[in-house]
């Protein structure tokens, strides 16, 4: 049984850059440390993170005094100001492109365009996104909601980072039939569309796909279904305890990918797991 590591596979820039700002506080020390919602959607993570003191709160009133760390999901324009009037000290681990995207619905929204984010309405990224342009976005899924969509006279079209580069051009095609002037920024990130590729190349050539991520990260829901597209017994789970391991003799070939929120020492354990059942990893592929 060949053992297959999909490249880019756990922890993106931005999650890392969050992490290594958390353990950076817990270091230090000297205030109470609060995250704004959960750090990453990784349930074994933030568990690991709370027992070293860090707690997540929705409501910034609970942190008083203290420090927030802003997770790479970022946060509406205004939670800047309301974290001062409760002495809060902000520790802003917002990922890099999503502060792109964050500047780009500001930049445009102030020049009267409709800003139109193409992504989840209830993930934190887009409506913090949102909140950076008065929370007049409209937010659409794929090229469906789009059509319910008003006509425009100019529209900035963004992304939510984590984004298919399929439903991208779908609704990109669909919204120029509802403006004269369409601004669209690409700003799926960089490491997601990698991570993508490489998922689909690692599906297409193996018999059981493995898919390790939170159940609740978006990013890791889009690999299992691009993997599911390629390779028809794709399945999901969070921790090595999850495996079907009984299965796995009917297997040649065994593909692994994980989510952006996925620490390494998750897929190291479900890796072990795997040779401990006569897999033999052939390496980042």
């Amino acid at each position: 049984m060949k053992i297959f590591v999909a490249e880019n596979s756990g922890f993106c820039f931005g999650v890392k850059k969050a992490i290594n700002k958390t353990m950076e506080a817990i270091n230090e020390q000297y205030k109470k440390i609060y995250t704004y919602g959960p750090l990453i959607h990784n349930k074994q993570e933030t568990d690991r993170l709370s027992k070293l003191g860090v707690k997540s709160i929705d409501n910034l009133e609970e942190a008083k005094d203290s420090q927030v760390i802003i997770r790479s999901h970022g946060v509406p324009l205004r939670f800047y100001e309301d974290a001062k009037k409760y002495n809060v000290e902000i520790i802003d681990a917002t990922c890099p492109f999503v502060r792109k995207v964050q500047k780009i619905a500001k930049k445009f929204y102030e020049e009267d365009y409709q800003i139109i984010i193409a992504g989840n309405p209830r993930h934190p990224e887009v409506i913090g996104i949102n909140g950076w342009c008065n929370n007049s976005a409209f937010i659409v899924e794929d090229e469906k909601d789009v059509e319910k969509l008003p006509i425009s006279k100019k529209i900035c079209l963004v992304a939510q980072t984590t984004l298919t580069l399929e439903k991208w051009n779908l609704i990109i095609n669909k919204l120029e039939e509802k403006t004269n002037e369409l601004r669209a920024f690409n700003t799926i990130c960089l490491a997601t569309k990698e991570r993508q590729k490489s998922c689909a190349e690692t599906a297409k050539k193996v018999d059981l796909m493995i898919v390790i991520g939170g159940y609740h990260s978006s990013n890791t829901q889009k690999l299992y279904n691009i993997s599911k597209k390629y390779c028809e017994k794709t399945i999901h789970i969070e921790t090595a305890e999850e495996l079907p391991l009984k299965d796995f003799h009917k297997f040649n070939a065994i593909g692994i990918t994980a989510g952006a929120s996925t620490p390494d020492w998750i897929i190291n354990n479900v890796i072990k797991k795997l040779e401990d059942k006569g897999g033999d990893q052939d390496g980042k592929q």
